[in-house]
C-alpha cells in the first residue's frame, strides 16, 4: 500500500511492521484519505499493531491534528465533524497571513512557497514548491511527450491530477503564484517543460476559430460549445464530470439522457465527441 497503489475505496489500514521512514508511513497512510463520494467513503480506519501511528506526533507531520476522538464503550465510533468555519472558502489565511489550504480534508499550510520533506534516508529537504512540483512531475512523466501521452489517452483527465496529489502536488497552490485563468494542462506543461502557458480561455477560443463544430449538427454545437465555455470558466473537472449535463445552459436543451441519445445518438458517441474535443482543446501546437 505504498508507491504506486491507487485504493479510492480502502476503508481500513492495517499496520503490522515497524515503520520508521515518515515517507513511508505518508504514503501507507494517504491510501486512505481519498475521499469517494459514489462508495460513502468519507473516513478510513487505521489498526496499528507495531505503534508506527506516533509518527503522526511527529510536529514534521501535517501539524497538529484537526480533532482527536476517544469513544468510550457507548459511544459513537465515528468521530463527529471537526467545527467548520464561518467562512468555508478553501482557502483561508491566519493571523500571520500564512494560507491555509483543505487537502483531502486535512488543512494544509505552505510558508512562503516553500515545502519541507524528509528524504529517503531521513535528511530534511527543503525547496521551492515550483522547483519540487517540476521534479515530482518528471518522476511520472520524463518528457513533454511522455506526458502529452498520458494526458491524450487517460479516460479522466483528473486521474492524472489526483496521481500529482499523491505526490503532494497541488495544482491549485501554483495558480497564486503563475495565474488563476491557467488550466492543470497548462499549469503542467509550463512547470516542467517550459511550455508558455495558455489560459483557460484562450484554449477554448483557439477550438471555435478552427471550426471544428462544422462536423456536427446545431444542437451538438450548441452542446460542445457550452462545454468550452465550462472549461474556460471552470476547468477541466466540471468538463468531464458528466453532472453537467444538470447544469444551464444544459439543462435547458434538455435533460442529460436527451442530449446524450437523441442530440449525439447515444453514450458512446457522446463520449467519443467529448474526447475528440479535448483532443483540439489540448493540440500540442497550442503549447509551443
Amino acid at each position: 500500500m505504498t508507491t504506486g497503489v491507487d485504493a479510492k475505496t480502502c476503508k481500513v489500514i492495517v499496520l503490522d511492521k515497524t515503520i520508521r521512514s515518515m515517507t513511508m508511513f505518508k504514503q501507507i497512510i494517504g491510501r486512505g484519505t481519498r475521499i469517494e463520494e459514489e462508495f460513502n467513503k468519507y473516513f478510513f480506519t487505521i489498526m496499528d499493531f507495531k505503534k508506527a501511528t506516533e509518527l503522526f506526533r511527529d510536529p514534521a507531520f501535517d501539524g497538529d491534528p484537526v480533532v482527536i476522538y476517544e469513544p468510550g464503550d457507548d459511544d459513537d465510533p465515528f468521530p463527529p465533524d471537526p467545527e467548520d468555519p464561518e467562512d468555508e472558502d478553501e482557502t483561508d489565511s491566519d493571523e500571520k497571513g500564512v494560507k491555509k489550504y483543505v487537502f483531502d480534508g486535512v488543512p494544509v499550510k505552505i510558508i512562503a512557497e516553500r515545502i519541507e520533506y524528509y528524504g529517503p534516508d531521513g535528511t530534511l529537504i527543503t525547496e521551492s514548491y515550483r522547483d519540487y512540483t517540476r521534479r515530482k512531475i518528471k518522476t511520472e512523466f520524463d518528457s513533454l511527450d511522455a506526458f502529452l501521452r498520458s494526458w491524450s489517452t487517460a479516460g479522466k483527465k483528473q486521474a492524472i491530477i489526483e496521481l500529482l496529489e499523491e505526490h503532494g502536488i497541488i495544482l491549485d497552490n501554483l495558480k497564486e503564484t503563475i495565474g488563476k485563468d491557467y488550466g492543470d494542462f497548462d499549469l503542467i506543461c509550463h512547470i516542467a517543460y517550459d511550455q508558455p502557458p495558455l489560459t483557460r480561455k484562450e484554449r477554448a477560443d483557439n477550438v471555435k476559430k478552427h471550426n471544428y463544430f462544422t462536423q456536427y449538427g446545431e444542437q451538438a454545437r450548441a452542446v460542445l460549445n457550452a462545454l468550452l465555455d465550462k472549461y474556460a470558466d471552470e476547468g477541466i473537472g466540471t468538463f468531464e464530470n458528466a453532472k453537467v449535463l444538470k447544469l444551464k445552459p444544459f439543462s435547458e436543451m434538455g435533460t442529460p439522457m436527451e442530449i446524450i441519445n437523441q442530440v449525439f445518438g447515444g453514450k458512446r458517441n457522446y463520449e467519443k465527441a467529448i474526447q475528440e474535443l479535448e483532443k483540439e482543446l489540448f493540440h500540442l501546437e497550442q503549447t509551443a
